[in-house]
């Protein structure tokens, strides 16, 4: 196992975060939490232009055909930034698996969109129950002719008022089971019976229910076979677990950055708080934290990429991870006093992000029960 960058992946990481720097600034990321679309058109394109939306999409149908690996790297860097708008929901998520799934037909009509930038996509997988065991989905997709019917309401659908298309996981066989009782729908946003319903959430990202009354759906747009979406479901919950815990790394780089640089100017008695023994403790106490999250992120992600048995290091890195970062965050502000504290100062952004991208994908506890599991007890 080689978790260095090579100089490609290393040339990725710095130009990211130059570009980053100029084209996402703070104030951008606090104005997007008040906008309804939740990101701006040009800086889309920029991310289009500069081959980010397709960066693991094969070459022949516009993409740059590198791997989920290099994705992360670019990640990293995303969740530093807090970069609002779908680049996980329709990148990391949606692109990923229709290049897995997806009959060449499917591919070829929307990834070439996705990777210029023309098309957004996210996935539909939880519901009111919130959880993402099978027995959570109780949407139902029922034949008719060559069509398929939905009925039903997902819950915490991230980007759905935007998306173009929303992969839809529902259930196609109520005596059916995980191997046999699932199927995943491309849907058309324009497609009649859906209602999307914004909701307000801690992280103001940009979370939907959608409410499904007699949609009617081609057989066409089932994506991969009848009866094993849930195989599609598992895939994205690994991929968004594993990519979650990267972009939480970067989210809580930021912090400990930040808060080194307070402390070391912030004075009190006459000297910088950082000189006080119980300061410098929070920060190595940080630190150790987010070199964890480093090293158990990545091993997770590089065994993906190489197509690897990955599930137990996925449920490790996102338990880890998910309390890792809030222990930074919560150090964070503990370091910098009442400020960190403001709605002005920008700890807080970090701090409310933690919390949604830690029930994300699923919860510390979800993740320590797989990993129990995977332990074979």
């Amino acid at each position: 196992m080689d978790l260095g960058f090579d100089e490609v992946q290393m040339l990725l990481k710095n130009s990211a975060r130059e570009v980053l720097e100029q084209e996402c600034p703070i104030t951008l990321v606090r104005a997007m939490e008040e906008d309804e679309r939740g990101f701006t058109s040009e800086l889309w394109q920029n991310m289009a232009e500069l081959g980010w939306l397709g960066l693991s999409i094969p070459e022949q149908y516009g993409g740059q055909g590198m791997s989920f690996f290099d994705l992360a790297i670019l990640l990293e860097e995303t969740g530093r930034f807090l970069v609002p708008g779908p680049f996980f929901s329709t990148v990391v998520l949606s692109s990923s698996i229709l290049t897995e799934y997806g009959t060449e037909s499917q591919k070829s009509e929307i990834l070439p969109k996705i990777a210029n930038g023309d098309l957004i996509a996210t996935v539909a997988i939880t519901e009111p129950s919130a959880t993402y065991e099978s027995n959570g989905i109780q949407l139902t997709a029922t034949k008719d002719g060559s069509n398929y019917v939905l009925n039903g309401t997902k819950l915490f659908v991230n980007d759905a008022q935007i998306a173009d298309i929303i992969l839809v996981v529902a259930k196609t066989d109520d005596k059916g089971d995980e191997s046999n009782g699932f199927t995943v729908f491309i849907v058309d946003k324009n497609t009649s019976g859906m209602t999307i319903t914004p909701l307000d959430t801690i992280a103001s990202d940009k979370q939907a229910e959608i409410v499904f009354e007699s949609v009617s759906i081609s057989e066409e747009n089932v994506l991969g076979e009848v009866g094993k979406g849930w195989d599609i479901a598992k895939r994205v919950i690994d991929l968004g677990s594993s990519a979650k815990c990267i972009e939480m790394l970067g989210g809580a780089d930021r912090v400990l950055e930040m808060t080194v640089e307070y402390v070391k100017d912030r004075t009190q008695f006459g000297r910088p708080i950082g000189s006080f023994q119980a300061i410098q403790h929070h920060c190595a106490n940080m630190a150790t934290d987010v070199e964890g999250c480093r090293y158990v992120a990545y091993h997770a992600v590089w065994r993906i990429s190489e197509g690897l048995e990955a599930q137990k290091e996925i449920s490790i890195a996102k338990a880890w991870v998910s309390d890792a970062y809030r222990r930074v965050c919560a150090i964070g502000h503990q370091s910098h006093g009442a400020i960190g504290f403001t709605k002005e100062y920008d700890l807080q952004l970090y701090t409310r992000r933690a919390k949604a991208q830690e029930l994300a994908f699923g919860d510390s506890s979800y993740h320590r029960e797989i990993v129990a599991q995977q332990l074979g007890i």
